[in-house]
């Protein structure tokens, strides 16, 4: 490492002593996530070290277990949905809100944002007793509802940051030239902000996929997500098909982490 000329050895100790405290708070973070991911090649009926040898008997039962399977296409068919709706209505609201000015605009948005500060299980109560009374509890259409407000916070958040740079003369140069409103924003507004957009779109994704709490409040046996199936898991019989399940999981957020990353730096390159 070159330092400046100017560098005491004092800056250069406080220089790797910074380094070196970051990087042990990031392993001692990690380190939980890389301890789980080699026992889900245990040839152990239990979560324990050290392993007795190495198999792939838990991904099969992951792969072949009816409650398993039956928990990932749950997942795979709430979390898209609610993504969609999420990102949906999340694009128009944050459109809307950076167009005009109103009394009162800053209270909407904290009611907007609030499933985000508000602690999930106080959510969860007040969804299952209003979805009660109109029969949604136990049903997809609820699942998929609740966890589409859990993500909605954020697409209204990530588009909100991209339209803090988005030129406005576009949209009435648009308008100017004949075009409407639906054309305007899915020709001028839409590929524009497209990168916040989808930003947006992966975090609501990765709240629905990851949520539990929720999930056991409104689901029922037959809508069972990932996560919840993990949760009776350890409840009731600990094995290291959760581990296979959370190695999968940890791979495929990771994945999305990488996904994000890859589009900021799109964006930072736009700006």
């Amino acid at each position: 490492m070159n330092f400046p000329a100017y560098y005491t050895l004092a800056d250069k100790a406080g220089w790797w002593a910074v380094r070196l405290f970051c990087a042990a708070v990031l392993l001692y973070l990690l380190l939980p996530i890389l301890v789980i991911m080699p026992l889900s090649f245990s040839s152990s009926s239990f979560l324990a070290y050290p392993m007795p040898g190495w198999s792939l008997q838990w991904y099969e039962n992951l792969f072949t277990s009816p409650d398993w399977t039956r928990a990932a296409k749950n997942s795979f068919i709430v979390a898209p949905a609610a993504t969609l709706v999420a990102t949906v209505l999340g694009t128009l609201t944050a459109v809307g809100l950076a167009r005009t000015n109103f009394p009162g605009k800053g209270l909407l948005m904290s009611l907007l944002i609030a499933p985000m500060v508000v602690p999930v299980v106080v959510v969860a109560v007040a969804c299952y007793l209003f979805f009660a009374k109109l029969g949604l509890s136990d049903s997809y259409t609820g699942l998929i509802l609740v966890h589409a407000a859990l993500g909605a916070p954020f697409v209204v958040t990530t588009v909100l940051a991209t339209l803090q740079g988005f030129n406005h003369n576009l949209v009435r140069a648009s308008l100017s030239l004949g075009a409407g409103p639906l054309e305007t924003f899915f020709r001028v507004t839409l590929p524009v902000i497209a990168p916040g957009v989808i930003s947006g779109a992966l975090f609501a994704f990765a709240t629905s996929f990851d949520e539990v709490v929720v999930t056991l409040f409104i689901a029922g046996p037959e809508q069972a997500t990932l996560p919840r199936q993990m949760f009776t898991g350890i409840r009731e019989n600990i094995n290291p098909t959760i581990a296979a399940a959370a190695t999968l999981l940890i791979l495929f957020t990771t994945s999305l982490m990488g996904v994000l990353e890859w589009l900021r730096g799109r964006r930072q390159q736009m700006n």
